[in-house]
């Protein structure tokens, strides 16, 4: 028995030399990264491209490159967010047609009512630039948080939905959600038809 107890003690006792030295190990709570805000600036948009408005200089605009794309369609990337607002216009062409994508606009954003925890409308009115639309806030954990379109009742229609390439986890990313719903705001503030 002793011998086991003379092989057990310097095992014992190089176990408490490497304990007690001074290592500052504490656990970390759980918790989302510290995210870094940039700046607000804005910049024109200009292209040859029937509307205009202003959007932030942190953010990239690029044309869509999707299979489906049209000529009109861009995508604005912010980039440090991993995420980007998906724009897209169409010229009308007639009542009945207007009528379909209000309708489609409608159907597009009740589509997140499964899990969505709320989906708030608000109507845009800017009739000095003959500028009308619907802004759809979509709280939950949903594929996009934020669709809206942009009409002027007669030749143009324009839409815009925010989209983030991640899992959508509303409590982890509704930080960066309304940073992104003021540069929205601008963007539609400050959206101007060409003709």
């Amino acid at each position: 028995m002793k011998l086991k107890q003379l092989i057990f003690l310097p095992f014992a006792l190089l176990l408490c030399i490497t304990a007690c030295q001074n290592h500052d190990y504490s656990p970390k709570p759980k918790a989302y990264f510290r995210i870094e805000f940039p700046k607000k600036e804005y910049k024109s948009f200009i292209a040859p491209v029937p509307f205009g408005f202003e959007y932030p200089v942190y953010a990239s605009i690029e044309q869509d490159k999707s299979r489906d794309a049209q000529k009109d369609w861009y995508n604005l990337h912010f980039k440090q967010f991993n995420g980007y607002l998906h724009l897209t216009y169409y010229d009308v062409s007639g009542k009945n047609e207007y009528n379909e994508m209000v309708e489609d606009a409608r159907k597009l954003a009740f589509k997140h009512t499964i899990k969505a925890s709320a989906i708030d409308q608000k109507l845009i009115n800017y009739p000095d630039h003959k500028v009308y639309g619907i802004y759809y806030a979509i709280e939950g954990n949903t594929a996009s948080s934020v669709q809206f379109f942009l009409t002027d009742s007669v030749k143009h229609y324009f839409r815009g939905a925010l989209y983030f390439n991640e899992r959508p986890q509303y409590d982890s990313i509704a930080p960066v959600i309304n940073f992104i719903k003021k540069d929205i705001d601008k963007l539609i503030s400050t959206f101007r038809w060409k003709n």
